[in-house]
């Protein structure tokens, strides 16, 4: 049985990054945000409490057999990670405060960049996002650009203060991924900065390259990664079912002008092809209680008829593949879910939009895509963290 999470329209449009940031910004210029001040941050070294969390897993084999993976995190990790969240701010008024709250900014980041703490430092800025209240109609158009700002003045300052030359990669999804395009090209691509970029991971935010190409879309220096060993390159896909593929009211993978397409890498393959994804899934699937109503379907055991998984998250090996598909509507990385109804271990995933009568082909898994191939990027960030310090050691300078 495929579980769905049921949202109104104006909600489900607040996920998507690329229509976040793209409207005229109408709002007073703001004051600026003194990122020198911890309290300006989510995480970074010596603030990291919103990052501190329980991650360990539980791996639920098909046959039910279930063990514990600990997690921990890297003391002193070689590089860092520059994070931008999704929008998740239902502040009633159109830009939210810096004021993070435990269920929104502060639980999206533990889910989605808190287990990046094995391979590198995180820094995670608190920014003046437009919130769920503008995309509910329920306040007036939020200052667009005013995110942009926020998240510009927040990397000066990691830039400043606390780079010193290491290595960095770039996370964001969704509105995070829209706003890291941007910065990207107006501040990294084929400037000097884009020497101290591991990689750039912008998933679920509608990247943009010319058709056939892995550049010349958003950017036209830093192109899509190809192999674990490339280094200054760019991941980027939006997740649909192979059962409930984009359709011709898609929002995620589409082409945004003639000539351009959505990108797709699939972080278990990047050479192509399908590959077993290594997810990291809620155990209860924590999802902002805005975006869910009432009737939204319970998790049931991952065991049939077992007890509730203890650990907040779990594991389910050999479940699901991935691999970058097209059609006449988007490109885009498809989920196959391999559920056996003979064996005990529950055969479906959470994490589908719809609402009304429209069908999963206009949002795909959105919510899941980061927590998808979750284990797949943190092993690529890891080897390519290590190819970044190596060339560097040698004289290298990619």
């Amino acid at each position: 049985m495929t579980h769905m999470i049921r949202v109104s329209a104006v909600v489900v449009t607040v996920l998507l990054g690329t229509q976040v940031l793209a409207a005229e910004s109408l709002a007073p210029a703001a004051e600026a945000v003194d990122y020198t001040k911890s309290s300006s941050w989510l995480c970074r070294p010596n603030h990291n409490e919103a990052c501190t969390t329980n991650l360990d897993a539980t791996i639920v084999a098909a046959d039910g057999r279930e063990r514990v993976e600990r997690w921990r995190a890297n003391p002193h990790p070689p590089i860092d990670c520059f994070y931008v969240y999704p929008t998740v701010s239902a502040d009633k008024q159109s830009n939210s405060d810096l004021t993070p709250a435990a269920d929104e900014e502060i639980a999206m980041t533990r889910q989605q960049v808190a287990r990046f703490a094995s391979v590198c430092r995180l820094f995670v800025p608190i920014y003046r996002q437009v919130t769920v209240t503008v995309m509910r109609g329920e306040a007036p158009p939020g200052d667009r650009d005013l995110a942009y700002s926020d998240i510009k003045a927040a990397w000066n300052d990691y830039l400043k203060r606390s780079n010193g030359g290491r290595g960095v990669v770039l996370i964001g999804h969704s509105q995070g991924a829209a706003v890291l395009r941007r910065l990207i090209r107006e501040e990294v691509d084929g400037k000097p900065l884009q020497r101290l970029i591991v990689s750039a991971l912008l998933i679920g935010g509608n990247m943009q390259v010319a058709e056939g190409r892995d550049i010349g879309g958003d950017f036209s220096s830093m192109s899509l990664c190809h192999a674990g060993n490339q280094i200054g390159c760019v991941i980027a896909y939006s997740t649909f079912r192979d059962t409930d593929p984009p359709d011709a009211t898609t929002r995620m993978g589409k082409s945004e002008r003639p000539g351009l397409v959505a990108a797709c890498t699939n972080p278990a393959a990047l050479g192509a092809g399908s590959a077993e994804l290594d997810a990291y899934l809620p155990s209860n699937f924590y999802t902002p209680p805005y975006h869910t109503q009432p009737n939204q379907t319970p998790q049931p055991p991952w065991v049939k008829g077992g007890k509730p998984v203890r650990t907040p998250y779990v594991k389910v090996p050999g479940l699901l593949t991935g691999e970058c598909r097209q059609n006449q509507y988007a490109s885009y990385l498809g989920i196959a879910v391999h559920g056996d109804p003979t064996k005990p271990r529950v055969g479906d995933i959470k994490g589908d939009i719809v609402f009304g009568d429209v069908t999963r082909g206009q949002y795909g898994l959105h919510l899941d895509d980061m927590l998808l191939p979750m284990g797949n990027l943190i092993a690529l960030v890891r080897q390519q963290g290590a190819v970044y310090v190596r060339q560097h050691a040698s004289g290298h300078r990619p």
